[in-house]
C-alpha cells in the first residue's frame, strides 16, 4: 500500500513538472519572439534551404561566416514575419522574400531611405492646375506605362539617391509627352554635381527640378496637399514626384498585391506615380520605385487610394510635386558643358567618375 502510494505521488509530480515546463517554455517563446513554437513552423533545413536558394537568386555574398550565420538569423526573423502576415485572411498583398530579406528594418532604413521633405519655396509653387471641378470626367484606370512614357524600373542601390531617381522619371516623362520622344536619361549627374542635395545621403526632387543643368523644363510646380483627387487630376496629366513614408517592415518586404499595410506620415522616400486603377472594388495607385525589378511587381507596388485619411496612405498625397515644360524646351535635360548625352544608365550606387563640369 505504501509503494502503491509512493508511485502514485511520483507520477503526479512528474506530471506537474512537465506541465510547468511546458509553460514556462511557451512563456518564454511568447514574450521573446512573439513567434509561434518551432514544432508548428518550418523546419531548420527548409529554412536552411531557402537561405541558400535565395543567396543564389539575389548574388550575395558575404565576408565571413560569421556575418552568413547573422544574415541568416535576421533572414529566419524575416521568413516566419512574413508567413505570419501571409496568413492574414482577405489580405490584399503578399510579402515575400525580395532583396531586403537579410536586412533588419532599421538597416532597410539606413541604406534605402533617403528624402528630405522641402518646406514650400513660395505660394506660388503650389498650383491650383490639377485641383478637381464639377466638370471633370476621369477616366477609370489609366496608366503612363502604356502611352511610352516610363523607362524601365532602375536601382539606386545602396545609396539614398531616391530624390534622383524621383526627379529624372518625372523628368523623363514630361519630355516624352511633349516631344513625342522618350529619352532615357541618368541620375549620376544629379547625385554628384547638385549641391543643394546630399547625392548618397538624400535630398529632394523640388530642388533637383531647380538644378541648373536640368534645361528640359521650364521649373516645377506643387499640387495642393492631402488631396487624392487633385493627384488623382495631376497623373492623368503627367507622371508625378511623391514623397512617402515606407519605414514599415510590410514595405520593405512587399511582394505583390494591393498594399494597404500600416505606415505613418514621416516623408522618408521618393517615388513616382504613374498610373491608377482598381481590383476586386480597391483603389489603387501605380508607383514606380527605384529598388530595381526584384522587389515588388517587377520593381513597382500597387499602393491603396482614396483612404480615409486625407494625406493618403503612407502620405502619398502630402507631397506631390511635377516638372513643367512647354514645347519649345530642350527634350534633352541634365545636360553641362561638353556633354551631349549623360552617361549611361547603371544599376549602383554612383560613387566617382563624376560628369560634373567645372567650367
Amino acid at each position: 500500500m505504501k509503494k502503491m502510494t509512493s508511485f502514485s505521488i511520483f507520477f503526479i509530480l512528474s506530471l506537474l513538472s512537465l506541465s510547468l515546463a511546458s509553460q514556462i517554455s511557451i512563456t518564454i517563446i511568447n514574450n521573446g519572439e512573439k513567434l509561434e513554437p518551432q514544432t508548428n513552423w518550418r523546419s531548420h533545413d527548409e529554412v536552411m534551404g531557402l537561405y541558400e536558394s535565395w543567396l543564389v537568386e539575389h548574388g550575395k555574398t558575404y565576408d565571413s561566416i560569421g556575418e552568413k550565420s547573422k544574415r541568416f538569423e535576421i533572414f529566419k526573423d524575416n521568413l516566419r514575419y512574413i508567413d505570419d502576415q501571409n496568413s492574414i485572411a482577405n489580405s490584399t498583398y503578399k510579402l515575400g522574400l525580395n532583396k531586403f530579406a537579410d536586412l533588419t528594418l532599421d538597416e532597410y532604413v539606413s541604406m534605402y531611405l533617403g528624402t528630405r521633405p522641402a518646406a514650400v519655396e513660395s505660394e506660388e509653387r503650389i498650383s491650383d492646375q490639377y485641383l478637381p471641378s464639377a466638370t471633370d470626367t476621369l477616366p477609370i484606370s489609366f496608366d503612363w506605362r502604356q502611352k511610352g512614357a516610363v523607362t524601365p524600373v532602375r536601382n539606386q542601390g545602396r545609396c539614398g539617391s531616391c530624390w534622383a531617381f524621383s526627379t529624372v522619371s518625372s523628368v523623363e516623362a514630361i519630355n516624352a509627352i511633349v516631344t513625342g520622344d522618350l529619352v532615357s536619361l541618368s541620375e549620376q549627374e544629379l547625385v554628384d554635381c547638385d549641391t543643394s542635395n546630399k547625392g548618397c545621403n538624400g535630398g529632394n526632387m523640388e530642388r533637383a527640378f531647380n538644378y541648373k543643368a536640368v534645361v528640359g523644363i521650364n521649373g516645377y510646380k506643387r499640387v495642393p496637399a492631402n488631396n487624392e483627387q487633385a493627384l488623382q487630376n495631376a497623373v492623368v496629366h503627367q507622371v508625378v514626384s511623391v514623397g512617402i513614408d515606407a519605414s514599415s517592415r510590410t514595405f520593405q518586404l512587399y511582394k505583390s498585391g494591393i498594399y494597404t499595410g500600416d505606415c505613418g506620415k514621416s516623408i522618408n522616400h521618393a517615388v513616382n506615380v504613374v498610373g491608377y486603377g482598381v481590383e476586386n472594388g480597391v483603389d489603387y495607385w501605380i508607383v514606380r520605385n527605384s529598388w530595381g525589378t526584384n522587389w515588388g511587381e517587377n520593381g513597382y507596388v500597387r499602393m491603396q487610394r482614396n483612404v480615409q485619411d486625407t494625406a493618403g496612405l503612407c502620405a502619398i498625397a502630402k507631397w506631390v510635386t511635377y516638372p513643367t515644360k512647354t514645347a519649345s524646351k530642350s527634350p534633352l535635360p541634365l545636360r553641362t558643358k561638353g556633354i551631349v548625352r549623360i552617361l549611361p544608365q547603371q544599376q549602383t550606387c554612383y560613387q566617382g567618375n563624376s560628369p560634373c563640369s567645372s567650367s
